[in-house]
């Protein structure tokens, strides 16, 4: 490829020169092609990887130099003699007369760079290269990548760094590749080659560690080996990108969602490392807004713009506050350098006012940010204020178009939420227009109870906390914000409070009539998820009187039909009834909707998808903070085996299943304040709380009896509401009751003891150790469950069904990353049963048919690998699953002769049909193409002609008979022409007509035209019929000597003699081949041997495209058996023995990436898994 030109200073050093003239030089790089250089090679070729110059070497390079100058310009280089060759060429017939024109050396070098600028723009321009996109050295960097390991153009570097593999105790130095789907490693030390390819689907564990020998190491491990890097220039860039790239790989077996790259990236600035591909850009940009979006709360597709250190004026406690200001497309944000200080989210849609203040010594640079409820935020300090001013202007003018359309597109609803009703259910069914506890609230009868003398005072300090801090989503966010939500939100304003932390507020907020819509499309709609929510819909509080009628119940059916379509993937899982019935007590229906989409989407990622792989994924985490915290208890736990039954109870419903209510609305409270870490502290304080009674637990049952009473004497003592009965004290036994707790006292000393606020960094790394752990596993029991389906139905082994799981799996993986002819996502579903949750489309299919099946062999494989995947998807979807694949394979490895002639047969037949004339010909064709790499291949055509004489002679009688007995049924039924084969007869003469088509005459000088597929047309038909209404007479068959031995082949095939004998003829046979593509084709041969046998035709000419099948000429399968069975070649090939094994394992090894690209010489290690 043509580079922009760079200087070398020593042309000479570790490169040989191959042709010359004045100004050009083509050099080879030592040690590249035969013969290795020597010594001088193989220290060259370890330079090249040990240094960066793995990506700049191409082994060949065009030098510019003008005549008197020492200094050198590289202007070309190629990875391949032919590449370079046409540069070099080019340069000799366009550039070389040219340049002796100039007199002046300056104007010499001027234009050749000019030129070579000229060329590579017009080739950016022709294939549509963007300029910003990637740098040269890195679009280097990726070809060598995509040469040394056979990927294809679609699999994207993201970076590539200098490391140490360890190899047993050797470590080798080369460069670790990282890409989209793959982790790649190359090193080349003194002739010695290492190659390593793991797909990050496979990785099951990826960590950090250190060593006294090696201080910073990474270890990737896979199911099958453990690999350790070391040595690394950044560590920890390194690591965070392979976690994140791992965390892609999960996602995609998760939810089969593939990588897609934003391509709305700002331009490179001029200032940023060479190296950074625009790929690692966007997942570094994709990193920040998801740490951005957690912190904040925020939407899930809001992206980070940017973000600078500044000061806010905070006017409650009159100081000016150092940390961040972020600002996204929607909102500005800050968070104050000592986090627990001050925290603010202002919506641009808010905003009314940006304005920048006048500058002094005391503020300097000032912005000054006013809202529509009146509130104005001075932020100071800002570096770069008249860009950021400009980019919120930009931001706001969006914002300002949005909401306008909105207003459009919404101007027909109510805009009061109060009065909007809905009129989607049945009349007779009241509906919710508030929140369910105020309509339910029953007081008691004492006014001025102290309950609620201590109600009104919390609602007091709220509400003086709104005046100093501001209400609604602009508000301060501080350390007392905090205090008072310990102390426990009180009941009239928990709704709003929990719609203003959990940042629900702000997606209702941007999305009006977006609920209603919902409901009223998935209202009478059924399917799974409406069905198993019917059955759920009494279980959900029946203690609370809200929901002991219609009214609550209906609220409840609308909002968790609405998620369910909403988001089909999670659709509806058992506890959301439980969160949701109590999120409607506090909060309108809409928002209880919110409520609910921040919550399974946002707050509890993964937690309610068919397979809880979230919560999962957070009992893992638990254990760990539980060894961490609880150590002395924490082996007695894992041998009972309680955390994982407490932990997915208590994770899944918030502690809202096993604690009374009121006491459980607390945490609810704090977890929509303060997240996960919440829950996580909460249950380490109750298991410390019960330390000594569980260390003397026998079983689990006692365990859980334990902490079941402890849990029910969680009382809320502030509570105004009436007590509700709690349907976990049922579980319990007839004990003495445990003392009661507290619910404040509790959550305040978790915060004290187990305080994870600074621990959210470490809590993410666990939760990727965990979610590798739990979806591998989950890989696993899927695994392990289909094998167990099907291990009974064939004949392979549990350790060769595995594989063969694992190579299905792959492939279709394989297709995700880089396309396939359909969707992926119709391809797996994880809520399938598990035999149904992998499929291969016929692409996919054709991939594991070259691999694995005895009868793929290369070039003709593909037809067959279609007639094959077309019989096994019996359903007739274009896909197959595992069974379908391994019922196909089966019968290729472990069938007997009839079994496998069968399915050859039924692959070419309609189901319950004989095979016709033109079926006959495809299955001639396929038997064929089966040989033609085999070590018998003469030996088997040979005897494929005399089946295929023998099977056409059937046939025709066949069709004789059929035609007869038609004739004596039904005499106004006309007989169809007979279509004989007749053998070559002395008295016939063969001629050749002038476009050197062979045609044949009989006795009676009619020419006869080999024709098997097809009879005449219904209008030829129809003139013959009047003519003639006899059936022709039966020819004579006569077969000279059709053994194998013989030296002239098959009858209907046209193979002559001599083209036996050439291996590679086979690939274009046969009549049967010409005649199956295109009707009206003349039938050409270029030696036809004296014993060739034609197929007769009753006319001579040609038939037109539009001929019908002859229907009665067919073959059952007892005559196609019984001929092979005639021919021992064919018996010996059909019953050979298959290597399962050794076909397995060959295709592990082959690293088959959309094209067979390497040998496995080639793979050190082949993909993990």
């Amino acid at each position: 490829m043509w580079v922009s030109p760079e200087d070398v200073l020593l042309a000479g050093a570790l490169w040989i020169t191959e042709r010359a003239n004045p100004y050009f030089i083509l050099q080879k790089r030592k040690g590249h092609g035969d013969g290795g250089g020597g010594l001088a090679g193989l220290l060259v070729g370890t330079l090249d990887v040990v240094l960066d110059s793995s990506a700049r070497m191409a082994p060949y390079r065009i030098l510019y130099q003008t005549p008197d100058s020492l200094v050198y310009w590289i202007i070309a280089h190629g990875t391949s003699r032919k590449e370079i060759t046409e540069h070099w060429e080019w340069l000799e017939h366009n550039l070389l007369q040219t340049l002796s024109i100039f007199e002046n050396e300056n104007d010499i070098t001027t234009f050749v760079k000019g030129k070579v600028q000229g060329i590579i723009a017009e080739y950016n321009k022709n294939h549509d290269v963007k300029d910003d996109d990637d740098t040269d050295k890195f679009k280097e960097a990726s070809a060598k990548f995509r040469k040394l390991f056979g990927m294809p153009e679609e699999e994207k570097l993201v970076n590539y760094y200098s490391c140490s593999y360890w190899k047993g105790k050797v470590p080798r130095q080369g460069w670790l590749y990282l890409s989209i789907n793959h982790l790649c490693f190359y090193s080349y030390l003194l002739g010695k080659e290492v190659k390593l390819v793991v797909r990050w689907a496979d990785i099951t564990q990826l960590e950090k560690s250190a060593t006294l020998l090696l201080p910073d190491v990474i270890k990737v491990s896979t199911r099958t080996n453990e690999h350790v890097f070391s040595v690394f220039l950044n560590i920890n860039e390194t690591f965070k990108l392979a976690e994140q790239l791992a965390n892609i790989a999960m996602r995609q077996l998760l939810d089969n969602k593939g990588f897609e790259q934003d391509r709305s990236l700002p331009k490179l600035k001029k200032k940023s490392p060479k190296k950074v591909s625009a790929l690692k850009r966007d997942l570094d940009a994709r990193a920040k807004s998801e740490r951005y979006r957690a912190l904040f709360r925020l939407p899930k597709d809001e992206k980070l713009d940017g973000h600078t250190d500044c000061t806010l004026w905070t006017p409650f406690n009159k100081m000016h506050i150092l940390g961040q200001m972020f600002v996204s497309t929607n909102y500005i944000c800050f968070t104050s350098k000592e986090e627990t200080l001050c925290s603010l989210i202002i919506p641009l849609r808010e905003v009314t006012i940006v304005e920048k203040a006048d500058s002094s010594s005391v503020l300097p640079s000032p912005l000054s940010i006013s809202t529509k409820n009146r509130m104005t935020f001075l932020f100071a300090n800002l570096k770069d204020r008249d860009f950021l001013v400009q980019r919120i202007s930009d931001f706001l003018q969006q914002t300002t178009s949005k909401i306008y359309l909105e207003r459009e597109l919404t101007g027909s609803l109510n805009s009061s939420d109060d009065e909007r009703t809905f009129n989607l259910n049945d009349s007779s069914v009241p509906t919710a227009t508030q929140a369910l506890m105020t309509m339910y609230r029953r007081r008691s009868p004492e006014e001025f109870n102290p309950k609620l003398a201590k109600e009104f005072l919390k609602e007091q300090a709220w509400k003086n906390h709104f005046t100093e801090f501001g209400q609604g989503v602009c508000m301060y966010r501080t350390e007392k914000t905090k205090e008072l939500v310990l102390k426990g939100i009180p009941e009239s304003m928990r709704g709003e409070l929990w719609l203003l932390f959990s940042g629900a507020i702000n997606e209702m907020a941007t999305h009006p009539g977006y609920y209603e819509d919902l409901v009223e499309k998935s209202m009478g709609k059924y399917n799974l998820a409406t069905e198993e929510i019917e059955r759920d819909l009494h279980r959900s509080l029946p203690e609370h009187p809200a929901f002991q009628n219609e009214m609550g119940i209906a609220a409840l059916r609308r909002v968790l039909t609405a998620y369910a379509f909403r988001n089909p993937n999670i659709g509806y899982c058992q506890a959301m009834n439980i969160v949701t019935s109590v999120l409607l007590l506090y909060a309108k229906e809409e928002e209880a909707f919110w409520l609910l989409v921040a919550l399974c989407e946002r707050m509890l990622p993964d937690y309610y998808n068919t397979r809880v792989v979230g919560a999962l994924v957070d009992q893992g985490v638990f254990e760990e903070l539980a060894r961490e915290y609880v150590p002395e208890l924490y082996d007695c736990m894992q041998d009972l085996g309680v955390i994982s039954t407490i932990s997915l109870s208590w994770f899944l419903t918030l502690f809202l299943s096993v604690m009374p209510f009121e006491s459980a609305v607390v945490v609810v409270d704090c977890f929509f304040y303060d997240g996960i870490k919440v829950i996580f502290q909460l249950a380490l304080s109750v298991l410390h709380a019960n330390i000594h009674q569980l260390l003397n637990c026998k079983d689990d049952g006692e365990a859980m009896t334990v902490l079941g009473r402890y849990l029910d004497s969680v009382t809320n003592k502030d509570s105004t509401l009436p007590p509700i009965p709690h349907l976990h004290s049922l579980l319990t036994d007839n004990g003495e009751p445990h003392p009661e707790v507290d619910i404040f006292k509790l959550v305040r000393g978790s915060y004290e003891v187990f305080n994870l606020d600074d621990n959210e960094d470490v809590i993410e790394q666990m939760r990727f150790k965990q979610r590798l752990r739990v979806i591998q596993t989950i890989e696993d029991t899927t695994k392990r469950n289909v094998v167990r389906t099907i291990v009974t139905e064939t004949a392979f082994s549990i350790d060769e069904l595995e594989e063969l799981y694992v190579l299905f799996k792959a492939e279709h993986l394989t297709s995700c990353y880089w396309g396939g002819s359909s969707n992926p996502t119709e391809r797996h579903d994880p809520s399938l049963p598990y035999l149904e949750q992998y499929r291969i489309d016929v692409e996919q299919f054709k991939g594991l048919f070259n691999l694995l099946f005895p009868w793929a062999n290369g070039a003709h494989s593909d037809p067959l690998a279609v007639h094959f995947f077309r019989l096994l998807d019996q359903n007739g979807d274009a896909l197959i699953n595992f069974r379908e694949f391994i019922n196909g394979l089966g019968v290729l490895c472990h069938g007997d002769l009839t079994e496998k002639l069968k399915l050859l047969y039924k692959m070419h037949v309609l189901p319950g049909e004989c095979v016709s004339a033109t079926q006959f010909i495809e299955l001639c064709k396929t038997l064929y193409s089966m040989f033609s790499e085999d070590a018998a291949e003469q030996e088997l055509y040979h005897a494929t002609a005399t089946v295929t004489s023998l099977l056409l002679e059937m046939g025709e009688v066949g069709k004789l008979f059929s035609s007869f007995s038609r004739k004596d049924h039904n005499m106004e039924v006309k007989s169809q022409p007979s279509m004989c084969m007749q053998d070559t007869d002395p008295k016939t003469t063969q001629e050749a007509g002038s476009n050197g088509v062979f045609q044949q005459k009989d006795q009676s000088n009619t020419f006869v035209h080999a024709d098997l597929e097809h009879k005449p047309s219904g209008s030829e038909e129809g003139k013959r019929d009047e003519e003639n209404e006899e059936l022709p007479p039966m020819h004579d068959i006569k077969l000279e000597d059709s053994s194998p031995k013989d030296t002239g082949t098959s009858s209907a095939m046209l193979i002559s003699d001599d083209e036996t004998k050439d291996d590679t003829s086979m690939s274009s046979y046969s009549v049967l081949s010409a005649g199956s593509h295109e009707l009206d084709e003349k039938l050409q041969c270029e030696d036809i041997a004296e014993d060739t046998v034609l197929v007769r035709s009753d006319n001579g000419s040609g038939l037109p495209h539009s001929t019908s099948i002859d229907k009665d000429w067919a073959i059952t399968f007892e005559q196609f058996l019984a001929s092979v069975l005639t021919e021992q070649a064919l018996v010996h090939y059909f019953e050979k023995p298959v290597e399962v094994a050794a076909r397995i394992t060959n295709a592990k090894n082959v690293r088959k990436v959309g094209r067979p690209t390497l040998s496995t010489s080639d793979y050190e290690i082949s993909l993990s898994g």
